[in-house]
């Protein structure tokens, strides 16, 4: 999955490497910041399938790949990913020879910085035994969550796959009724407590900005 950048590939300093579900949200940082901060122009954004997503051992090859790829093209590149389930793989990618000064997202998964990492804290230490949603997985949730997990095949595995959960928890990005009955719905088809928190994009427009500055 790709998204077309607002730079050509002439001008295009920076490259992106991230994950499909941050798409919007990474666009639309690009968007809002251009009109204070050109630098914003040189930056350019390559998506995996966000669909990864359920299978994070394959992200660090995927990467790579990218990486390798996009090389010689670029004077920056940044991984648009935080760990994300991979146990340290894409870490461990970033630390080997030729990958010096390329960087990652901070925390554990999206919902951390989301929310920011002490707030996450803070909050997995108060509501243990929940599942997370954000407004890519609440607009994909059918088809990440119940035909990904084969739900809607195996009906009986829902109470097999969230039987140590208790609540649903919904860190929202955007302030949009639509999504925040859809994250509801979510939560009664998954016999859960509803609860909403209003994150912005936290931790990841600043991350972004921290790597446009260094364009100048």
């Amino acid at each position: 999955m790709a998204v077309l950048p607002a730079a050509t590939k002439h001008q295009a300093k920076l490259l992106v490497i991230a994950c499909g579900a941050l798409a919007r949200e990474m666009v639309w940082l690009q968007k809002s910041n251009l009109e204070t901060n050109s630098l914003w122009q040189h930056m350019e954004l390559q998506c995996l399938d966000a669909e990864l997503h359920n299978r994070p051992k394959s992200i660090a090859a995927k990467l790579r790949d990218k990486i390798e790829q996009n090389r010689h093209r670029f004077d920056n590149i940044f991984i648009g990913y935080a760990d994300c389930g991979t146990g340290g793989e894409i870490d461990r990618l970033l630390e080997e020879e030729g990958m010096q000064g390329v960087e990652r997202l901070p925390g554990a998964h999206c919902y951390a910085f989301y929310a920011g990492q002490q707030r996450f804290a803070e909050l997995a230490e108060r509501e243990l035994g929940t599942f997370y949603l954000t407004d890519f997985l609440v607009e994909h949730f059918e088809r990440l969550v119940i035909k990904g997990l084969k739900l809607d095949r195996y009906p009986e595995l829902r109470e097999q796959v969230f039987a140590h959960y208790k609540k649903l928890v919904y860190l929202s990005q955007r302030q949009d009724q639509h999504l925040q009955r859809a994250a509801r719905d979510a939560a009664d088809f998954l016999n859960l407590d509803f609860v909403h928190h209003h994150c912005g994009y936290g931790e990841l427009g600043t991350a972004l900005e921290t790597q446009i500055l260094k364009l100048k």
